[in-house]
């Protein structure tokens, strides 16, 4: 029960991060959320997925950036003034997604409704759920991927334990 006087704060775990990626709306949770930056310099890294642009040091941390049109299908553009990383928390490294464009933080009301079944893998998808706002669909990124990904990258040797 809150305390008369105190304001009652949004649960982070219900914001969302809204951000475009091709003609496609998406978000992920605020919570994981670091930074949102400009790209920075990246060193490309030799025997990594494609869809791993590289690592940029940011503030003294290695972290690998993702392409996510790669990623989800689509071809690689270059780079805009829209053009966004989201520093995403994966655990105990850092991971910069690469994105169309950010447009706002929101709140969801209710659960996340499942991913609809249209063939492919939706593990390799990494989408966790779909929920709507401004009248459009948004597909919410299971963050849970990049740790994994994250992880396997450190254990390839490319990133330092702990970056």
């Amino acid at each position: 029960m809150p305390i008369l006087g105190e304001r009652s704060r949004p649960d982070p775990q219900r914001s969302l991060v809204g951000f475009v990626v091709g003609d496609v709306q998406y978000a992920i949770e605020i919570g994981r959320v670091r930074e949102i930056v400009n790209p920075l310099p990246v060193t490309p890294l030799p025997h990594t997925p494609a869809e791993v642009l590289g690592v940029a040091d940011h503030r003294g941390d290695v972290v690998p950036v993702i392409l996510l049109r790669l990623r989800f299908g689509l071809h690689e553009i270059e780079p805009t003034r829209s053009t966004k990383w989201i520093l995403v928390d994966a655990g105990t490294h850092t991971v910069g997604l690469v994105v169309d464009s950010v447009t706002e933080v929101f709140r969801v009301n209710g659960p996340l409704r499942p991913t609809p079944a249209v063939g492919g893998d939706r593990d390799l998808r990494g989408i966790s759920g779909v929920t709507n706002h401004n009248d459009q669909l948004v597909f919410v990124l299971d963050e849970h991927r990049f740790v994994e990904m994250a992880l396997a990258l450190a254990a390839s040797g490319v990133l330092p334990e702990g970056s």
